[in-house]
């Protein structure tokens, strides 16, 4: 069964994001990164790519682990905003390059020892992508996805209803991103990828507890493609006191708890 193609240019539902997505979006579990430099020897030598990378989310903390990252986004905006933290940060060794999952074979990318990928995966054709990764990837590497889990798979904090709820009021409630809906597929990545070059395909979960204030999760919510500045549009100022009201009425202390999870999921040729 082929992937779905989305129905909107790559990038398009994340460019007004650029500004929330790096300030608020949680940071994937240290352990996954220490999963990947024991499992595949990473020791400052080794090339990665970053397909779908954003501002950095995943390059910026696999820089320290490897020789090279090479950051691939089709938003401009998003690679600033990747540009300006490593430079804040001092990383050095990141390449930063315009493209996506369609421009990939034409990029000369250039061996790569792992293709990491956050939640970009689902928007591509994944079938696709993988048997182009088959190109790239060194012998002994991998296809390494992380992700918050696949949806229905764990229960959301409760106050996520309410922002569900005031969503659905300003956006109606099917979840729209870009010129597209916004929906993850039905087939798990998992899946996807045993029938791949890189049929080995193993598992790993962790979990963390975070606090955010109302302006945390505020920013989070203007992060996500199906509720960014642009998908407001006008409805942007009345939804935000809308959404901050419900909220301090559901937690009058202005604290948000829940679990953060990572799930990575790492696929290796046989």
């Amino acid at each position: 069964m082929a992937s779905p193609t989305p129905s909107h240019p790559p990038g398009e539902p994340f460019a007004s994001t650029v500004p929330y997505y790096a300030a608020f979006r949680p940071r994937y579990a240290p352990e996954f990164y220490t999963l990947l430099a024991e499992r595949f020897g990473l020791d400052g030598t080794r090339r990665a790519l970053d397909l779908g990378a954003g501002p950095g989310t995943i390059a910026l903390e696999l820089a320290p682990l490897v020789g090279e990252v090479i950051a691939v986004d089709p938003q401009k905006g998003m690679l600033e905003e990747g540009r300006r933290l490593a430079a804040e940060h001092g990383i050095t060794n990141i390449t930063w390059r315009e493209g996506d999952s369609t421009t990939l074979p034409r990029m000369d990318i250039g061996p790569v020892l792992l293709t990491v990928m956050g939640a970009a995966y689902h928007w591509m054709d994944r079938d696709r992508v993988a048997r182009d990764l088959d190109r790239i990837i060194e012998p002994g590497g991998a296809i390494v996805l992380a992700s918050r889990g696949a949806p229905g798979d764990l229960e959301p904090a409760p106050w996520r209803q309410v922002v569900d709820e005031v969503r659905a009021r300003h956006l109606g409630p099917e979840r729209r991103a870009g010129s597209g809906a916004c929906s993850h597929p039905e087939e798990r990545h998992q899946d996807v990828l045993a029938r791949s070059p890189f049929s080995r395909v193993d598992t790993a979960h962790w979990g963390h507890p975070l606090t955010r204030t109302v302006d945390e999760v505020l920013g989070w919510v203007f992060s996500l493609s199906y509720s960014s500045p642009a998908r407001l549009g006008e409805k942007k100022d009345a939804f935000e006191q809308d959404l901050r009201a419900a909220l301090l009425a559901f937690a009058p202390s202005g604290r948000f708890d829940e679990v953060i999870h990572t799930e990575a999921v790492i696929a290796t040729r046989p």
